[in-house]
């Protein structure tokens, strides 16, 4: 035996399971067998189960790098944070981030996350990883009346799905919560506890959401037979300080508000604060009423009123219906709307007597 025979070494290595192996155990071609992996819809949702099962069992990874050559496509979702947001950093940020990853990886997708920090940074960001193929699609949170996020993804003929609604519904699809249900619901509430002058302090007017719950809270004091006084409305309130602030101008006026309601838990944070600063008994000498569901809201005292969000289940919701629209399906057929989950807890009692 020669040198070079004794140093060969005795194990062969482990043969790499190919596309025409799960083909052959699945008698099917390689095209459907591949065209089954990447989802593409003209292959039935038990034919791509049948084989995703297939794979797993034999241990079939596809090599990323030529499946992304060969089918153009990442498998990946995009999501750019703008982190001048008031509520970027907020704790559900991490539930909505857990539902879009945990709905990617059940398709097999993964999650690229990049931030920006600001408006004309978050337009950059996204040309950047267009340019450099690192999604597939994009999930745009918040969305904005004036979205420069959807005239460039439109323009790229990119798809892309909204946390929130659009007018200009062309090519858009989304899931959203119809806040404007709720901001209804609550001056209905507030009305059935014999409520008449019912301040309403709105979020950021950029975002869409503002409008429809502004529009929700007109409807609801139409519904309740009671004449909005503009005077008791303001408007761009998002954080803590902001909300402190429109509750004092509220509270000054001459004829007082009995009940208060907010676009935003973080703006009734401040609006508590303000209630204890003038010694008002919250519940008793004013109501008060939010919108998301923060954990703050349990630990105030009393705990607060609120509208419940899901943020897990929309970050799950928004990576499927991403998928599928990256998968060819129409904008138009991906347009989902839930509602928030109403709350009592004690920041709300019956209107006090003059």
């Amino acid at each position: 035996m020669s040198q070079k025979s004794a140093i060969m070494p005795a194990e062969r290595s482990v043969t790499r399971v190919t596309i025409s192996d799960v083909a052959a155990a699945l008698n099917l071609t390689k095209s459907t067998v591949s065209r089954a992996m990447n989802g593409y819809p003209d292959i039935s949702q038990a034919t791509q189960l049948r084989v995703k099962r297939m794979a797993e069992q034999m241990n079939y990874q596809p090599l990323s790098q030529a499946q992304a050559i060969r089918t153009g496509r990442t498998r990946s979702l995009g999501l750019v944070l703008q982190l001048a947001d008031h509520d970027a950093q907020r704790p559900f940020l991490a539930e909505f981030l857990a539902g879009l990853s945990e709905g990617a990886t059940t398709a097999g997708y993964t999650l690229t996350v990049a931030s920006a920090d600001s408006d004309a940074h978050l337009t950059e960001t996204i040309r950047a990883l267009l340019r450099e193929r690192k999604a597939d699609g994009f999930i745009l949170p918040r969305s904005m009346v004036n979205d420069p996020r959807v005239a460039l993804l439109r323009a790229a003929t990119v798809p892309f799905v909204l946390f929130g609604r659009q007018d200009d519904a062309d090519e858009c699809s989304w899931f959203d919560i119809r806040g404007e249900d709720a901001m209804r619901d609550a001056v209905l509430h507030l009305a059935a506890l014999g409520h008449s002058r019912i301040g309403f302090v709105n979020g950021g007017t950029q975002y869409t959401y503002a409008k429809l719950r502004g529009d929700g809270f007109a409807q609801g004091m139409a519904q309740a037979g009671l004449e909005v006084d503009h005077n008791l409305i303001v408007e761009n309130a998002v954080t803590m300080e902001e909300g402190a602030q429109a509750a004092s101008r509220l509270l000054d006026m001459p004829h007082t508000p009995t009940a208060i309601i907010c676009a935003l838990d973080q703006v009734a944070l401040g609006v508590y604060q303000t209630a204890a600063d003038r010694k008002l008994s919250i519940g008793r000498d004013l109501s008060i009423i939010g919108y998301d569901g923060i954990l703050e809201g349990t630990h105030l005292r009393p705990p607060l009123t609120t509208f419940s969000v899901d943020n897990k289940q929309a970050g799950a919701k928004l990576a499927a219906l991403l998928i599928m629209r990256i998968q060819g399906a129409p904008a138009e057929e991906l347009r989902e709307t839930v509602s928030a989950t109403f709350i009592q807890r004690g920041s709300t009692g019956p209107c006090p007597v003059a």
